[in-house]
């Protein structure tokens, strides 16, 4: 069997899974994992990470509070292999990252003779196994629906890999989108972010969801009222797994965010 295919292989056994719902066909409570955009912040000392705590050993302190963490730091630099096989080693039994693919792709190429890279991005990540939570490609807010975008990106996807696309031009909010991501088994991503609709979009049995700042991008402090509406919406979905990310660093208002929406949905008060 070939390196590639045996990556693949491999992907399948780990993101093969049967469709959301119980026996009785009324759909389950969703599976639940929240987490941050990026977890090394040093205005987070103090805030969350205790002071006296060394930085080599926040990644370990961020694990005993979150089950996943979503990794941006790709998005600027590709990932040597040792840099992923270090994500391996250090991720506790059941943690979960899901990566930003690369912005040659995504912003540059804008998926244009891109499939060579996308495929060797999917190969980088392989080392990750079990740890590999989704793949996350975001669009530039300039880049609008056309079907033949639509196309080109979804043809370079492997469906092994639990596919991740966030746009941020309001365009794509589109029911034929929709079912082509669910033709394709791609993730939607949904957003709360300014100037882009905050539904929740369920193309398949697992939902994403990017939470960026209701008022201002990255410098939004959730209410304790915004966080239960959104618990509720999120224990209301017809969907197996639902993986929620904060990407509101500012004032650490994500991990503080991340920590009581994590409260709310497991049902503590």
């Amino acid at each position: 069997m070939a390196k590639g295919d045996s990556n693949r292989a491999r992907a399948t056994r780990r993101t093969k899974r049967p469709p959301a719902g119980s026996a009785s066909g009324q759909p389950d409570t969703p599976e639940c994992l929240v987490g941050c955009s990026g977890w090394y912040y040093r205005h987070w000392k103090g805030a969350f990470y205790p002071p006296e705590l060394a930085s080599k050993q926040w990644f370990a302190h961020y694990q005993e509070h979150f089950p996943t963490v979503e990794l941006n730091a790709p998005f600027y630099h590709w990932p040597k292999p040792e840099t992923v096989k270090r994500w391996a080693r250090e991720a506790r039994s059941g943690f979960r990252y899901s990566v930003k693919v690369n912005r040659l792709i995504t912003h540059q190429k804008r998926f244009q003779d891109t499939a060579g890279l996308v495929r060797d991005f999917y190969e980088l990540l392989a080392p990750l196994g079990e740890a590999l939570g989704c793949v996350l490609f975001q669009m530039p807010p300039s880049w609008r629906h056309e079907p033949a975008r639509l196309e080109a990106m979804l043809s370079q996807l492997d469906p092994a890999f639990r596919n991740v696309i966030e746009f941020r031009h309001p365009s794509w909010w589109d029911e034929t989108v929709y079912a082509a991501f669910r033709q394709a088994g791609a993730i939607f991503c949904s957003v709360s972010a300014p100037g882009l609709p905050d539904e929740l979009v369920v193309t398949g049995p697992e939902v994403y969801l990017r939470m960026h700042g209701a008022a201002r991008w990255y410098r939004h402090d959730y209410t304790e009222e915004e966080l239960a509406r959104w618990a509720a919406r999120i224990r209301a979905l017809s969907a197996r797994r639902v993986w929620v990310y904060f990407n509101n660093d500012w004032q650490a208002s994500a991990v503080r965010n991340a920590a009581r929406l994590q409260e709310l949905l497991s049902g503590k008060a």
